[in-house]
C-alpha cells in the first residue's frame, strides 16, 4: 500500500513530495485535523460512490471494449482511487486499443517516476520505455522536454557525466531535434535544454584541459549556429543570448554592438535567411494558434502545408503534417494525404511503415490506409509473419463499404502472388495453401454481401487462374467457378467467363458442356438470346458441322419462344388491340370507327380524328363513355362480364369529367413544320429564345413509338412575340428548314367549311393528334386541296397528314361534290347548323 499512499498524497498536492512527509500527514491525521471523525463518514461515502462508479464503467467496458471515452473515464477515476494496480492494467488495455495523447503518456510517466522515487524501487528502464512509447505516438515537445529531463536527472550514467552516460545523451537530444526541432513555434525549447545540457558539461572541465575545453565551447557554438540557421519563434532572443555567451568567452568585445555586428559572416548570413522565412511563416502561425474552430484550424493547417510544399524542404512538411496529426489525430484525409506524402518522398522504410502503423491506430475504419500498409510492408521486404499479422488486424476493423474488405483480401493476394512468382524455391506448393485459404476466407466472407456483382465474379477468376497456375489443379480450378455458379448462376457474365476461361485453357468440349447447361436459363435483359448467338458463334469457330448443327437445332426454338415473349411483353407495353370477342362494348366502338372512315372514303379525316373532333364538341358521359370502351385494356375486359364492365366505365366516365384538362385556343400559336425527329421542347424553347414570350411548347409523337413526327405548335404570351417568332420562318435549324406559320383554328368558319357551327379548342386536337395514330391498313390521309388553313403556304412531304383540316360533311364524295344521294341534305345542312346531338350522330353510331 505504500505506492498507493504516495501517489495519492502527490496527486492531492500537485507537486512531487518527499516519501516522509506523505506518510507522516497520513499517519498522524488527529494532529493534522481535529474534525477527522466527523469527515470520516462522508469520506467513506465517497469511496463507496467511487467504487460504484469504477464497477459501471467496467461493465461499460466489458460489453464494448472499444469505447474510447469510457477507457478515459476509467483510467481517471482509477488514479484519483490510487489503485496502481488497476490503473497500470488500464493503461496497458487503451494503449493497446488507441494510441494515448501526450498529456496521457506525461500523466502515466510522472505517475510512475513518482512512485519510483517514494518506494526507492530502481524502475528507470519502465518509465523510460513509457516515454518512448510514448514520443512514437504524437509529436509533442512537451513529452520530449519531460524525457530529456527525466533521463537527465534519474539515469546514473548521464548525472555522473560518464562517457556513455554523455554520448547517451547526445544521441537522444539528436532524435529530439530531428522529430521537433524544426517546430517553428516550440522547437526553440529543445535547443534549449540541448545547450544548457552541453554548457553543463563544459563547466565540468577543468581549467587545466584547454583543449577539451576548447573542444567543448566549439561544441556549444556550434548548436547556436545551428538553431540561429532554423525559422525558430525566439530566434532574435537567440541571436542576443548567444552574442553575450561569445562575450562571456571573450570571443565577442561588444555585447551591446547590433545584432549583426562583430559576427562571423556565415552566421549572420543563415541568421538573416532564417528571419526571412520566419516572416514569411508568421501569419501562417498565428492563423493556427489563434483559431479555435476545428474546421477552419484544419482548413488553416492544409494552407499551411500547400506552402510548405511550395518551398520544397521534406523535414519542415513533415513536421507541419505532425503538428496537424497533434491537432486532428482521426482525420482520415489527412492521415491519407500524410502518408501518401510519405510514400512519394521518403526512402526509408522505417519511417513509412511507423506511419502507417500509427495512421491505422488512428483511423482504423479506413480500408485504404490499410491496403497502403500492406504494399508499404511489401515494399520494405517485410517478413510474411509481419505481413499475416497486419492483415489480421485490418479483418478485425469495421469499415464503411465492403468493397473496402474486398479490397484487403485482392492487396493480399496480390503479395502472395508476387512471392511465390518471384520465388524459385517453393516447389512443394505449400506456400500456395496460404493463398487458397485467403480466397476462400474472401469468398466465405463477401459472397453474401456481392452476389450477382461483376466484383464477385472478377475475384473468383482471378482465383481460378492462380489455382491452375500454382495449385496445378484444374478440378479445384473449375470448382471455384462451380461455386462462383452456384451464388451467382443468374449472371450471364458468369457462365461467360467461364467459357471463356474454359476456352483459354484449350477445354473444347467442357465450353461446350457449359453452352448446353445455360442456353435454356433466363437472363436479364437480351442476355437469353445472346447467349445462344455465342453458343452458335462459338460452334462455328471451334466445332466441326454435325456440332454447328445440333446447336442451331437447339437454339432455333429458344430464340423463336424468346422472341414471341418479348412480342407479347412489348404489345402490353404499347397498349395490344382490344379483345373484340371479350368486349363487346369496344367492338361497337371499332365498328363505329370502320363505318365512318368507310362512309368518307379517302378524302374524309381518319377514324380518330373524327373521335377526337366529337370529344371536343359533346362534354358529354355517353361521348366519354365510347372514349373509355375504346380505350380499356384487353385483360381488364377478360375478366369482367357486360354488367361489371358497364359500372366499371361509368366510373371512368366520373373520375375524367371531374378533371379539367388543359385546353388551348391557338389564338396566339405558331405552327412549325419540317422541325428536325431529334428536337425537344427545350430545343424549341431554345430556338424562340431571343423572341421571347414563349409559354408552351407541344410536339407531336407517335402514340407506339412515342416519336416525334416533325411537326409542333409554339404557344406565345402575345402577338406581338408571334408576329417575332414568324419571322424565323424558313431558317435553318439542326439541318433542317423550319415552316414558322400561325396557327389560325377558325379559319374554317371563314371558307364556310360544313363544319363552321363547330368551335373544337385546336389544344385537344393536338393532344389527340399527339397521342394516336391512324388505324392499320389505312393510308395517311393527304388533303385535297394542297392548301393549308394557313394562307397560301402549301405544306409538303410526308409529314403533311397531320396538318390541321376542316370536318367535310357527311356524304362528301371523292371528287369533291355531294352524292346524289346526300346533296339536298347537304344543302339543308348548309342553311340549318346542326345541334351537338345531330354533329355526334355524325361520327357515332347510336
Amino acid at each position: 500500500m505504500a505506492d498507493s499512499e504516495t501517489l495519492a498524497a502527490a496527486q492531492s498536492s500537485g507537486l512531487e513530495q518527499d516519501t516522509n512527509t506523505n506518510t507522516n500527514e497520513e499517519l498522524m491525521p488527529d494532529a493534522q485535523n481535529p474534525s477527522e471523525g466527523s469527515d470520516s463518514d462522508s469520506d467513506s461515502e465517497d469511496e463507496s460512490q467511487a467504487k460504484a462508479q469504477i464497477e459501471a464503467i467496467e461493465t461499460q467496458l466489458y460489453n464494448n471494449p472499444s469505447d474510447y471515452d469510457s477507457h478515459v473515464q476509467y483510467i481517471k477515476a482509477l488514479r484519483k482511487q490510487a489503485d496502481i494496480e488497476k490503473l497500470r492494467q488500464a493503461r496497458e488495455t487503451m494503449s493497446s486499443l488507441f494510441p494515448l495523447t501526450p498529456e496521457m503518456w506525461r500523466e502515466w510517466a510522472k505517475d510512475e517516476t513518482t512512485i519510483t522515487i517514494s518506494s526507492r524501487v530502481e524502475a528507470f528502464p519502465q518509465v523510460e520505455k513509457l516515454y518512448e512509447r510514448g514520443v512514437s505516438d504524437y509529436l509533442s515537445v512537451d513529452l520530449w522536454c519531460d524525457y530529456l529531463n527525466f533521463v537527465q536527472e534519474h539515469d546514473p550514467s548521464i548525472s555522473e557525466c560518464s562517457v556513455v552516460g554523455i554520448s547517451k545523451a547526445r544521441n537522444l537530444f539528436e532524435r529530439a531535434l530531428t522529430a521537433a526541432g524544426l517546430h517553428v513555434a516550440g522547437g526553440h525549447r529543445i535547443w534549449e535544454l540541448y545547450r544548457e545540457f552541453e554548457q553543463a558539461i563544459l563547466f565540468t572541465i577543468g581549467e587545466t584541459d584547454s583543449a577539451a575545453k576548447e573542444k567543448q565551447i566549439q561544441r556549444v557554438r556550434s548548436l547556436f549556429h545551428r538553431q540561429l540557421s532554423i525559422p525558430l519563434t525566439n530566434l532574435k532572443s537567440t541571436l542576443v543570448a548567444y552574442k553575450a555567451w561569445e562575450a562571456d568567452n571573450e570571443s565577442l568585445k561588444d555585447v551591446n554592438s547590433k545584432e549583426s555586428e562583430d559576427l562571423p559572416s556565415h552566421v549572420v548570413s543563415v541568421y538573416q535567411k532564417a528571419l526571412e522565412m520566419l516572416n514569411h511563416r508568421a501569419h501562417l502561425e498565428e492563423n493556427i494558434s489563434k483559431n479555435d474552430a476545428e474546421t477552419e484550424k484544419l482548413q488553416d493547417f492544409m494552407t499551411y502545408l500547400k506552402f510548405e510544399h511550395s518551398s520544397g524542404d521534406p523535414a519542415r512538411i513533415q513536421i507541419l503534417y505532425e503538428r496537424a496529426i497533434l491537432e486532428f489525430p482521426i482525420s482520415a484525409d489527412l492521415w491519407l494525404d500524410y502518408t501518401q506524402y510519405l510514400d512519394k518522398t521518403f526512402k526509408t522504410a522505417r519511417i513509412v511503415r511507423d506511419s502507417y502503423y500509427r495512421a491505422t491506430r488512428n483511423c482504423p475504419w479506413v480500408g485504404e490506409l490499410w491496403v497502403r500498409y500492406l504494399l508499404a510492408l511489401e515494399r520494405s521486404h517485410a517478413s510474411e509473419e509481419e505481413l499475416s499479422k497486419v492483415f489480421e488486424r485490418s479483418l478485425q476493423c469495421t469499415f464503411s463499404s465492403i468493397d473496402e474488405y474486398l479490397n484487403i483480401f485482392l492487396t493480399r493476394a496480390d503479395g502472395l502472388r508476387r512471392r511465390m512468382s518471384a520465388s524459385t524455391a517453393v516447389k512443394d506448393g505449400m506456400n500456395y495453401e496460404v493463398l487458397r485459404d485467403i480466397f476462400q476466407r474472401a469468398s466465405d466472407y463477401l459472397s453474401p454481401h456481392l452476389k450477382n456483382t461483376e466484383s464477385l465474379l472478377g475475384m473468383h477468376s482471378y482465383w481460378a487462374r492462380l489455382e491452375s497456375k500454382f495449385g496445378k489443379d484444374l478440378t479445384a480450378a473449375r470448382g471455384v467457378w462451380e461455386s462462383f455458379l452456384k451464388i451467382s448462376g443468374s449472371m450471364l457474365e458468369a457462365w461467360q467467363a467461364y467459357i471463356t476461361w474454359e476456352i483459354e485453357m484449350g477445354n473444347i468440349n467442357e465450353a461446350r458442356s457449359l453452352y448446353k447447361r445455360c442456353y435454356s436459363k433466363k437472363f436479364p435483359g437480351t442476355g437469353s438470346e445472346d447467349i445462344c448467338n455465342s453458343w452458335v458463334r462459338f460452334e462455328r469457330e471451334y466445332g466441326s458441322l454435325e456440332e454447328f448443327d445440333i446447336a442451331v437445332q437447339k437454339v432455333a426454338p429458344r430464340l423463336q419462344e424468346l422472341q414471341l415473349f418479348r412480342l407479347q411483353q412489348e404489345s402490353k407495353t404499347i397498349g395490344p388491340a382490344t379483345n373484340e370477342r371479350e368486349n363487346p362494348s369496344k367492338k361497337s366502338a371499332r365498328e363505329k370507327r370502320k363505318l365512318t372512315s368507310h362512309s368518307t372514303e379517302e378524302h374524309a379525316p381518319p377514324a380518330k380524328h373524327h373521335k377526337n373532333m366529337a370529344e371536343n364538341l359533346n362534354k358529354t358521359i355517353e361521348n366519354d363513355k365510347g372514349q373509355v370502351r375504346q380505350s380499356a385494356e384487353p385483360s381488364e375486359a377478360a375478366e369482367l362480364d357486360d354488367n361489371k364492365a358497364e359500372r366499371a366505365i361509368n366510373q371512368d366516365i366520373k373520375d375524367k369529367s371531374s378533371k379539367k384538362s388543359v385546353q388551348f385556343d391557338d389564338q396566339c400559336t405558331a405552327f412549325i413544320s419540317n422541325l428536325s425527329l431529334q428536337a425537344t421542347d427545350n430545343d424549341l424553347h431554345n430556338f424562340f429564345a431571343d423572341v421571347g414570350g414563349v409559354i408552351a411548347v407541344r410536339i407531336l409523337k407517335d402514340k407506339f413509338t412515342r416519336k416525334s413526327r416533325g411537326l409542333a405548335y409554339v404557344d406565345f404570351s402575345d402577338d406581338a412575340h408571334l408576329a417575332a417568332a414568324l419571322e424565323k420562318n424558313k431558317q435553318i435549324y439542326m439541318g433542317k428548314k423550319l415552316s414558322v406559320l400561325k396557327s389560325d383554328p377558325q379559319q374554317g368558319r371563314k371558307k364556310g367549311v360544313a363544319g363552321r357551327s363547330v368551335r373544337s379548342e385546336h389544344g385537344n386536337e393536338a393532344k389527340k393528334m399527339d397521342t394516336r395514330e391512324a388505324p392499320k391498313g389505312k393510308k395517311e390521309f393527304e388533303p385535297q386541296s394542297p392548301t393549308s388553313r394557313h394562307g397560301d403556304v402549301q405544306l409538303k412531304g410526308r409529314n403533311t397528314f397531320a396538318v390541321p383540316r376542316n370536318v367535310k360533311p357527311l356524304g362528301w364524295s371523292s371528287r369533291g361534290k355531294p352524292q346524289p344521294d346526300t346533296a339536298n341534305k347537304h344543302e339543308q345542312d348548309d342553311e340549318n347548323p346542326k345541334s351537338n346531338d345531330e354533329f355526334r350522330k355524325m361520327f357515332v353510331k347510336t
